[in-house]
């Protein structure tokens, strides 16, 4: 069985690239919005952080028709640190739109998301996008694709895929760079000539891969995936498995059917051969199961997923300020909501570590790991996280370290600022190449090596610069890089911020935090040029005497503290220090609290 009926997309690029703005037209000319329906932009992008970050954090699917023949669209991220995302729902589509920046044209990510569809067999769409950009390259960027496509060892079929050029923005197609369309007919015709229509035996007993998993505390955990072969019917009883524990086998029943239409989800009664359907009432699954008929238990392989090339553990928040501001503080608390996150996250790992406090916490980079703890915060939860470490590798008696592909886009000025930090970094100049008046970089790079460059990048660029990095593989350990250049300014005692104390304290350094701010013996308070850490103290008030002299009572000015987000205290932290993490605050704190304590310590390591 043929079905003409429906096709299955997925549409994968490089972050900032377009791909929720385009899936928002694709919509609005499917008929998915009334003419007079106000919509809100990027609309795919449902959560707080994805609003706030423009950035889209997971996959998520929807539907428009076109022509009588339904298409099932799957949004996916563009970041590489959620990468785990797009390869586990590429196994739910029969094809894939390639969306590539008319101006930047292929990046790290772009290969990467490439390389897995290409690996699945999928037929590929190339949609230049953004060609209403004034510094458009509408002629190289398609070679620099088929360029691409040849690299990765792309079939025959995949190497003739067609190029429509958009504007997502504007929601336009067409197949000559020179005449931009009208609408997005020309992109919605490809779709239905080039990919493939999902087609298998529609009497044999009943099959689904789950792809995803979503969760609702209504129903419990809600599976998604593409139907195999066969049908299913609402209420049906069917055998849930797994390919790596053949032994493992339980029953359960399909209580609730639905299908994307559009933005939502519909009940249905039955769906069958392609449809992509969410399934609810079976309590124990998880993404990569198999759903089965009970007469015909066979589990279909799935993909493994790219291995976590970073760990941080997470701990119970043990600072004198403990318990104050969060909801859920215990260890059970913690260990609760990071093994729920296994459920979604496949691409994350969770260990118990010696002790009962603290938990190892494996993922796919930075980001990936920020945005679990920026989640968890704004759940209510109050714990601490250590400093980011890499995952080194044994290989062949050889020990190995993760190393990245970074692509660095610069004003020519800044040229010579990024290759001297690169070069302190370990980091290996691949190619350089100008575009327009700005300098293309690639290098590769110990993921190590990255650790803290973000904010040191964007103020050499003065704001100007890309970076873009994803995983590349292994190579032997590049030698020692220094973790930080900078110290910490550490308050002395337990108090109040005054202006006076942070008037004295910010002749040492950078401050982070301004008077009247509760600090505790410890604290990193701010930044010290040096490199060693310095105690300030912070609380430090104006011994009063009835005397007055003339201008000695003036105002005492401040400068502004520089204010620390998620990502930048990650960056910021040493070793020997500790990130203190509550719904209200972030907070930068040693590991030994006390000044005395601490200071034995580094000199019995020393």
């Amino acid at each position: 069985m043929v079905r003409e009926d429906l096709r299955n997309v997925a549409i994968i690029a490089h972050v900032d690239h377009g791909k929720t703005t385009l899936v928002d037209e694709m919509l609005k000319q499917g008929g998915v919005f009334r003419e007079n329906q106000a919509v809100e932009d990027r609309v795919m992008d449902s959560g707080d952080l994805e609003r706030e970050r423009g950035i889209t954090i997971l996959a998520k699917n929807t539907s428009v028709w076109y022509h009588g023949v339904k298409i099932n669209i799957v949004d996916t991220p563009g970041h590489a640190d959620f990468g785990g995302e797009v390869e586990r729902v590429l196994k739910m589509v029969n094809g894939v739109i390639l969306l590539v920046d008319s101006f930047e044209g292929p990046m790290p990510q772009t290969r990467f998301v490439l390389e897995k569809a290409l690996a699945l067999g999928h037929r590929v769409i190339v949609v230049i996008n953004k060609i209403d950009r004034p510094d458009a390259r509408l002629k190289e960027v398609p070679d620099e694709v088929l360029e691409l496509l040849l690299d990765l060892d792309a079939s025959e079929e995949q190497l003739d895929s067609p190029v429509v050029f958009c504007s997502g923005r504007d929601g336009t197609a067409s197949f000559d760079p020179n005449t931009p369309g009208t609408d997005l007919s020309p992109l919605f015709e490809k779709i239905l000539d080039q990919i493939p229509a999902p087609e298998g035996d529609e009497d044999a007993p009943f099959q689904m891969l789950v792809s995803s998993i979503d969760y609702n505390s209504y129903v419990g955990r809600i599976a998604i995936g593409r139907i195999e072969r066969g049908c299913l019917r609402q209420n049906q009883e069917v055998a849930v498995c797994d390919y790596h524990n053949l032994e493992h086998s339980a029953r359960a029943k399909a209580a609730n059917l639905f299908q994307f239409e559009g933005l939502n989800r519909v009940p249905v009664t039955e769906a069958k051969i392609g449809d992509i359907v969410c399934l609810s009432g079976i309590d124990d699954i998880s993404i990569g199961n198999t759903i089965c008929a009970v007469d015909s238990v066979e589990p279909l392989p799935f993909v493994k997923i790219s291995e976590p090339t970073m760990e941080m553990t997470f701990s119970v928040n043990d600072s004198p300020f403990a318990g104050k501001e969060g909801k859920f503080v215990t260890s059970r608390h913690l260990r609760e909501r990071l093994y729920r996150e296994l459920l979604k996250d496949v691409s994350l790992r969770v260990e118990d570590t010696d002790t009962t406090e603290s938990f190892r916490v494996c993922g796919r980079g930075e980001m990936h790991l920020s945005i679990l703890i920026e989640n968890m915060r704004r759940e209510g939860y109050e714990f601490q996280v250590s400093t980011p470490k890499v995952l080194n590798k044994e290989i062949d008696g050889v020990l190995m370290e993760p190393i990245e592909e970074l692509v660095i886009d610069v004003p020519e000025a800044c040229v010579g600022a990024v290759m001297e930090k690169m070069g302190q970094r370990k980091a290996e100049l691949q190619h350089m190449a100008p575009q327009g008046s700005r300098m293309r970089l690639e290098f590769t790079i110990p993921s190590r090596g990255l650790f803290g460059y973000r904010s040191v990048f964007m103020t050499d660029t003065k704001g100007e610069g890309i970076l873009n990095s994803v995983f590349s593989g292994y190579q032997p350990l590049k030698g020692d890089i220094p973790r930080r250049s900078y110290g910490s300014l550490i308050a002395f005692e337990d108090g109040e911020s005054v202006t006076y104390g942070l008037y004295n304290a910010q002749e040492r350094g950078e401050l982070f935090i301004g008077a009247g701010v509760p600090v505790y013996e410890g604290m990193v308070v701010g930044q010290s040029p040096k490199g060693e850490d310095i105690a300030v103290n912070v609380c430090k008030t104006k011994h009063l005497t009835n005397t007055r002299a003339s201008g000695s009572d003036d105002a005492l000015r401040l400068v502004p503290p520089k204010r620390m987000s998620l990502e930048m205290s990650i960056e910021f932290i040493g070793d020997d220090e500790l990130l203190e993490i509550t719904p209200q605050n972030i907070r930068i704190r040693k590991r030994i609290l006390n000044n005395s304590l601490r200071l034995k310590a580094a000199s019995k390591n020393k």
